[in-house]
């Protein structure tokens, strides 16, 4: 495979590790390429959750779901594709724990589009308890999060998110913004706010 030491990562993103670099399946050279590569893949996954039969057939507040999504996501670019992370990161919960809380999450998450209005609201929440609280997979948590959670959205009447309406891979305002919006969340649970509204720019 390629040089291992040319993917750094942007800030706020996952470190990569290496006996992750071990699973990539193409052979590419630095940080630049494999955005590209997952980018590609990544297109691919998002034409096949927003496909009207699956829209109407599968249900996304779904543990099954949540993996093949992201195994469709990135399965052409890591072999650890769609499996939860084996070792503690920079983010989220201890990776024993991640068995535990998902289901948790997963039974909130459909009790409040149950009992509750505001489906924008419930879609934010629920990225950020798998983007900053769990942090399931080794590596995409985000792009992860942000597409399932444009996939609730549209499943319960809404719109696709925006997400500031960029690339949030690279460093950048951008990417600065929506960080600051998650981890207001998370030092206060009421101010949503922020972090819903970077959504909908």
């Amino acid at each position: 495979m390629g040089a291992t030491h040319n993917f750094e990562a942007a800030a706020g993103n996952t470190l990569l590790e290496y006996d992750d670099l071990l699973q990539l399946i193409p052979n590419l050279a630095n940080r630049k390429e494999l955005d590209e590569w997952e980018r590609e893949n990544i297109l691919r996954a998002h034409n096949w959750c927003f496909n009207p039969r699956v829209m109407t057939r599968r249900e996304p507040v779904d543990e099954i779901y949540l993996r093949e999504l992201h195994r469709r996501m990135f399965d052409q670019t890591w072999k650890w594709a769609g499996q939860y992370r084996k070792s503690d990161k920079n983010f989220g919960c201890p990776y024993p724990q991640i068995y535990q809380r998902m289901p948790v999450l997963l039974g909130n998450v459909r009790y409040w589009l149950q009992n509750h209005t505001g489906v924008d609201e419930i879609a934010i929440r629920f990225h950020h308890h798998l983007v900053w609280e769990i942090h399931a997979f080794p590596n995409g948590n985000g792009r992860h999060a942000r597409l399932l959670a444009s996939v609730v959205a549209v499943k319960y009447g809404r719109p696709r998110f925006t997400w500031g309406r960029t690339n949030l891979v690279d460093a950048g305002p951008a990417r600065q913004a929506y960080l600051d919006a998650l981890r207001a969340l998370d030092n206060d649970i009421h101010n949503v706010g922020p972090l819903l509204e970077f959504a909908r720019l």
